[in-house]
C-alpha cells in the first residue's frame, strides 16, 4: 500500500479544480472562468488497487490586492507545507507570465518535490507542447514534467503513475468509497454557487456564497432549499434576472449536476438573500455550519 498527500497549485483558471474532479470522477470541485472560485480547501480523494492520494486543490496563488485574495494565499501556503509532493500546474495555450515567476519563487523557498503539469495540451501541437517544455525545465529543478488535458483525461493516468512514486505512507487515511472529506451539502452549495459564476460572469463577486439550508429525502428524490447570499441589493436583482429568468436558468443547470451528483430526482428551490452587514452574514453562515472568507 502506498498513500500520501499532494498539493496542487497554479495560477487561477490553469485547470486545478477540472484535474482533480476528472481523477476522482465527480465534481467535487467547483469551476469557473472567474478567479478565486475556489475558496475553501478541498481534498479530492483517489483509491485504486493499492494506491491511495489525497489531492489539496487550492486557491490560485496571485499577487493579492484585497483582503480576500491575502487570506486565500496564506491558504496555499499552507497547504504546500507538509504534503508529500507539489503539483504545480501551468496551461499550455497560455503565455508564462509574472504570475507564473511569483509562484516559482515561492516555490524554491520549500524543499518538497515539484511536478510540472502542463495542462490544456489538446490545444496546442505536439510541437507547440515540445516547446512550452523547455520554455519551463530551466526556471525550476523539477523532477517531472507531465503534459496532460484534465478536461479530456490525456496522460492523466500516467500522471498518476508518476505520483505513486513520491508517496512516502503506506496507510489508507479514507475508506475505499470515500471521495472527499467534505460533505455531501458543501457540495451541493458549490455546484449551485459555480452555476451563479458561470451564468453572470462578471456582473457577481467572486464573495457570493451559497447555503443548504432544508434537504428533504424520499425513496427516489430530493427536495433541496437552498440560498444565495449575497451583500448588496443590486447583486441580488441580478442573480433574479428579469421576471426570475436569471435564478431560474441557474436552477436548471445546477439541478442537473445536482442529479448526477446524488443520482436521484431533484427538485431544487432557489432563493436570493441579502445580508448587509458582516456580522449578520457571519451568524447566518455559522448557524448552517458554512465558513465566509470575505
Amino acid at each position: 500500500m502506498k498513500s500520501g498527500f499532494v498539493s496542487v497549485i497554479g495560477r487561477p483558471n490553469v485547470g486545478k479544480s477540472t484535474l482533480i474532479n476528472s481523477i476522482i470522477g465527480k465534481k467535487i470541485a467547483i469551476t469557473s472562468d472567474k478567479p478565486q472560485t475556489t475558496r475553501n480547501i478541498i481534498q479530492g480523494i483517489y483509491t485504486k488497487d493499492d494506491t491511495q492520494i489525497i489531492f489539496v486543490d487550492t486557491p490560485g496563488i496571485h499577487k493579492p490586492n484585497h483582503k480576500l485574495g491575502k487570506y486565500l494565499n496564506r491558504q496555499t501556503y499552507d497547504n504546500i507545507e507538509g504534503v508529500d509532493v507539489i503539483l504545480f500546474l501551468v496551461a499550455a495555450n497560455e503565455k508564462l507570465g509574472p504570475g507564473d515567476k511569483f509562484i516559482l519563487e515561492k516555490l524554491k523557498e520549500i524543499d518538497t518535490p515539484v511536478i510540472l503539469v502542463i495542462n490544456k495540451i489538446d490545444k496546442l501541437t505536439h510541437e507547440e507542447i515540445l516547446k512550452k517544455i523547455l520554455e519551463y525545465k530551466d526556471l525550476y529543478d523539477f523532477k517531472e514534467i507531465v503534459p496532460i488535458s484534465g478536461l479530456k483525461k490525456k496522460n492523466v493516468d500516467e500522471l498518476l503513475k508518476t505520483l505513486r512514486n513520491y508517496l512516502t505512507d503506506n496507510v489508507m487515511y479514507y475508506g475505499e468509497n470515500e471521495i472527499t472529506n467534505r460533505s455531501l451539502e458543501f457540495m451541493m452549495s458549490e455546484i449551485i454557487r459555480e452555476k451563479v459564476f458561470l451564468l453572470t460572469h462578471e456582473e457577481v463577486p467572486h464573495s457570493v456564497t451559497c447555503t443548504i439550508d432544508i434537504v428533504e429525502t424520499a425513496k427516489t428524490s430530493m427536495t433541496i432549499h437552498a440560498s444565495i447570499i449575497v451583500d448588496r441589493d443590486s447583486l441580488k436583482r441580478i442573480i433574479i434576472g428579469s421576471k426570475g429568468s436569471m435564478i431560474k436558468n441557474i436552477g436548471t443547470k445546477a439541478r442537473i449536476d445536482l442529479e448526477e451528483l446524488l443520482e436521484k430526482k431533484v427538485y431544487l428551490d432557489l432563493r436570493v438573500k441579502t445580508i448587509k452587514k458582516w456580522r449578520d452574514k457571519e451568524e447566518y453562515l455559522q448557524e448552517f455550519g458554512y465558513d465566509d472568507f470575505e
